[in-house]
């Protein structure tokens, strides 16, 4: 089977992977710029907030993660939302410009504005952005896609993403030490160079989106009808498939973003230093751009199913032995499996949901995947923290469980929507397992 590719999804997955690369900058630089001197911190930093029996220090390492989490519900709630109004316009171009515009105008105010509300005001133009950007993207490449062609091409697409943001932070604590910089006379700092190439990177997939990608024609009048997305399967007993896919889309996320608010925790634990704690979480992120395009390929042959349950029966061993291994090389292992894992679930989810969605609904079909997506980062980063002063296994025995009902959902609720062995083209099958 050759791959057939398209030239216009080519340039959507380098402008993801360029903003991407550029976005993940600010996961590293902003807990370092705000954790600075640099910032104005509000006045109740160091104090107590007593919800009745329990303190809660209002600390700075509390303010980090609200400022990162913020825009991980801001993008994921939003998405629903703005695929839905892009799919209602048929204008997924000028989404993406606009989404890329906030970033960028997001990006840029780090350069300005010094104040902690100001800086998480910035964030949430970023996470708006990020809304406006992701679900019209993976929209786009479904419309493009022919059907035995669309497992590989979000494989494709996936790829150069996270490419980009496995490059990204590994570079900006670079460029932050490397610091100060002087750039025609003007001098700079670590930080505002960090900011310039976030600047810069969205400006970069500004340009490539606005001079190679048009709208598809829209084909379908559906498009303007009922958007909504149901729980319930409007074809039969049990669980809508793309719902179900949310939701275990959701717990996928979360097993792999409990791992790097843990770094001081897994250090400690393992007797290891920064560089392999780096080595571990970047693991993930190799494994995930090594299989994302096979797997992809193979699922458009094969059919979604297959790696979908195969995909999250390799979750729940990789994610729970990581809460009991003892020594960095096995944890390195573990990361690389459980990367493998995301793989096989990831691309297939979204080849399946692209096959479920009717003509001129792929912004809102998949904007429930890719939020999900989202939701399960921001969970995953918010209560890590929390679950690990139970014990340094806990929150890897909690995301190994939910994976479990991941793998429930996926088994029970989801099944083939294309003919395989030959590469899609049949009529499609009943989307729920047997």
């Amino acid at each position: 089977m050759r791959p057939n590719l398209d030239t216009r999804i080519l340039a959507l997955a380098l402008a993801r992977m360029v903003d991407a690369l550029a976005n993940s900058f600010l996961v590293v630089v902003l807990p370092l710029y705000i954790g600075s001197q640099l910032v104005s911190m509000p006045s109740f930093v160091g104090t107590t907030l007593s919800l009745g029996v329990v303190e809660v220090p209002l600390s700075t390492e509390l303010l980090i993660g609200v400022v990162l989490s913020l825009f991980g519900f801001l993008n994921s709630f939003s998405q629903p939302f703005t695929g839905s109004l892009s799919d209602r316009t048929g204008r997924r171009r000028v989404f993406l410009l606009t989404g890329l515009a906030l970033v960028a105008v997001g990006s840029a105010g780090y350069l300005v504005f010094t104040a902690y509300g100001s800086i998480l005001v910035m964030r949430a133009l970023q996470g708006l952005g990020a809304a406006f950007t992701i679900p019209v993207t993976v929209a786009l490449v479904n419309e493009l896609s022919d059907e035995d062609e669309r497992g590989g091409n979000f494989g494709l697409f996936n790829t150069f993403r996270l490419l980009g943001f496995g490059t990204g932070p590994l570079v900006a604590g670079g460029v932050v030490t490397a610091g100060p910089y002087s750039l025609a006379g003007v001098a700079l700092s670590g930080f505002d160079a960090a900011f310039l190439v976030a600047v810069v990177g969205a400006a970069v997939s500004f340009v490539l989106i606005a001079l190679l990608i048009e709208d598809p024609e829209r084909t379908d009048s559906e498009a303007a009808d009922d958007i909504s997305i149901s729980v319930r399967n409007p074809d039969g007993p049990g669980l809508d498939p793309v719902f179900a896919l949310g939701v275990a889309t959701v717990v996928m996320a979360l097993s792999i973003a409990m791992y790097a608010p843990l770094a001081n925790v897994i250090n400690e634990r393992l007797d290891q230093g920064t560089f392999l704690f780096s080595v571990q979480f970047g693991a993930t992120v190799l494994a995930n751009v090594v299989f994302q395009y096979p797997i992809g390929r193979l699922s458009d042959r094969y059919g979604r199913r297959p790696f979908l349950v195969g995909g999250f029966v390799l979750l729940l061993p990789t994610t729970l032995a990581q809460g009991f291994v003892q020594t960095p090389a096995l944890m390195i292992l573990a990361r690389f499996l459980q990367g493998v894992a995301v793989a096989a679930v990831f691309a297939p989810s979204l080849a399946l949901a692209g096959d479920i969605a009717k003509a001129g609904q792929s912004g809102s079909t998949l904007s429930l995947l890719t939020m999900g997506f989202g939701l399960g980062v921001a969970i995953g980063a918010l209560f890590s923290g929390v679950l690990v002063g139970f014990g340094f296994a806990v929150p890897f025995v909690a995301a190994t469980a939910l994976g479990a009902v991941g793998l429930l959902l996926v088994y029970t609720q989801v099944g083939e929507t294309v003919e395989v062995g030959g590469g899609g083209g049949g009529s499609p099958s009943p989307a729920r397992g047997d």
